[in-house]
């Protein structure tokens, strides 16, 4: 591998732990190292994916849970059943092919964007609501989550964060806290599913991961301690919404 690939899928990397942790869609970023930069097929790529998507997870929580963001008992019933469904969007995954769902996806981001525009202010709110999350709501919907990032990822932290946020009265700061838990939970089954069925090229995603890694923890331990946090993650993830638009209706060619 030449130097420069290295550094560029490094760099990569690190810019989507950066991106994964306050707002979601990094995965854009590193599904285009491995395709386009390093060569793998589409499925492989995939399954490749998913160790960064793991240890970035992991690393962000770890910054988080420091950090003092993270309360896993209020969540703990959403989790396994987005755990649960994970384990079914990953058996789908790999059996069938994304194009269908890509050509969906580009307008469910049209959604999503509508969805973040409308009524900003409850993105900017400082505090989550305190009370019992609502597990008739709570549940279904990190079922439906959890199913969409074992199938493909690429999207998963925005739609996460809609739900938490607009649904369950989430600080978006929390949501992404919560999110890392999520993700990190579920991908270490997605990952041993994609190895067991060959689709994970170690060397390639480990390359990628560690970028990831690093820039998901200090995205996390640093996010808690500036001040008005909550508008710079909003205005990520209302760019990086944008830009995926864009991406997907063929802007950058």
């Amino acid at each position: 591998m030449d130097t420069w690939v290295f550094v560029v899928a490094v760099g990569g990397g690190f810019f989507a732990g950066v991106i994964n942790t306050l707002a979601g869609n990094g995965s854009a970023i590193t599904l285009t190292i491995l395709t386009e930069l390093l060569g793998l097929p589409p499925n492989v790529a995939n399954g490749t994916n998913r160790i960064g998507v793991l240890l970035q997870s992991v690393s962000s929580g770890v910054g988080f849970i420091q950090s003092g963001r993270i309360d896993l008992q209020r969540s703990r019933w959403p989790l396994l059943a987005a755990v649960v469904g994970a384990i079914a969007g990953v058996w789908l995954a790999v059996s069938v092919s994304h194009d269908q769902f890509r050509l969906v996806f580009k307008y469910m981001l049209i959604v999503m964007l509508g969805v973040v525009l409308i009524n900003p202010k409850r993105w900017l709110r400082k505090h989550t609501d305190p009370g019992p999350l609502n597990l008739w709501i709570a549940i279904p919907s990190f079922f439906a989550l959890g199913f969409y990032g074992g199938f493909i990822q690429m999207g998963m932290g925005v739609f996460f964060l809609v739900v938490c946020v607009v649904i369950l009265k989430y600080n978006i700061i929390d949501a992404n806290a919560l999110k890392t838990v999520v993700i990190a939970m579920y991908s270490l089954l997605v990952v041993g599913i994609f190895h067991y069925h060959d689709l994970i090229d170690w060397r390639c995603g480990l390359i990628v991961a560690s970028g990831q890694a690093v820039g998901g923890y200090l995205t996390a331990t640093f996010a808690s301690r500036f001040q008005g946090i909550e508008i710079w993650a909003y205005r990520l993830l209302v760019l990086v919404i944008g830009l995926a638009i864009l991406k997907a209706f063929g802007v950058f060619g």
